[in-house]
């Protein structure tokens, strides 16, 4: 049986089966509200937004509560189960996965906060188009990270993790750009540096959704590919026989 048969397949006991469904269900509403976090963020940051901004800080508390629960659920099959193979990586995954989509969360609620910011200095900096960009980048990441959990598709969650380097070369080249444009216009600083910080929240949001990543492919291939590049997670995990 290979390890995707054995992640669907059914327990004994159909109280384990519930618990173990219902944990991953939990895990994926979070995930889907993270998401919305995301892109609400960028929303009222491009739009001026600030009412839509101060919904997206007021929602990081519901964030933060999901991540408590999927902890205590965790924590509760650990201990009255005491899972093994497939079963336990599943556990520890989720448990990990809820870390990062509580972090995202929190870069959210960050972007939110300098939206309200910028808004109130009425004037559009520049770096919105690049912020735009990035925003939907990393969104499209978180997206296909958790389908990717969801299907237990090891691919898509390669193809999320290789996507961080592409953000990060975007967000260096958009950093570079805005430091040349504070240079020749000093009076931009505030306003630009604000939107650096947005867009260091933006490439943070990355890094988590290739954490997400990672924690599929070590829930369905047995192996934890954390720290290593992604050249060696191919070779390592993905092509040998």
């Amino acid at each position: 049986m290979d390890t995707k048969s054995e992640l669907l397949s059914h327990h004994i006991s159909q109280q384990f089966n519930h618990e173990l469904e219902e944990l991953r269900n939990n895990l994926l509403s979070m995930g889907g509200q993270v998401e919305k976090q995301v892109s609400d963020a960028i929303n009222a940051l491009i739009s001026a937004d600030s009412e839509g901004a101060a919904v997206v800080c007021e929602k990081d508390t519901e964030i933060n509560f999901m991540e408590l629960a999927i902890d205590e659920e965790c924590s509760r099959i650990l201990a009255r189960r005491q899972p093994a193979a497939s079963d336990l990586r599943l556990v520890i995954s989720c448990s990990k996965a809820a870390t990062d989509l509580e972090r995202i969360g929190d870069e959210a609620a960050k972007i939110a906060r300098f939206a309200i910011s910028l808004s109130e200095q009425g004037e559009a900096p520049k770096g919105y188009i690049e912020t735009r960009h990035i925003g939907n980048h990393v969104r499209q990441m978180v997206q296909d990270a958790l389908n990717a959990f969801a299907r237990f598709d090891a691919d898509l969650a390669l193809a999320v993790a290789k996507e961080d380097k592409t953000v990060d070369r975007e967000y260096k080249s958009a950093t570079r750009e805005l430091v040349t444009y504070m240079m020749e216009d000093p009076r931009s600083i505030t306003r630009v540096l604000n939107i650096m910080w947005v867009l260091r929240s933006l490439e943070r949001i990355g890094d988590h959704a290739r954490n997400l990543a990672e924690y599929v492919i070590y829930l369905v291939k047995g192996t934890d590919v954390r720290h290593i590049g992604i050249k060696r997670i191919q070779e390592e995990v993905f092509d040998k026989v």
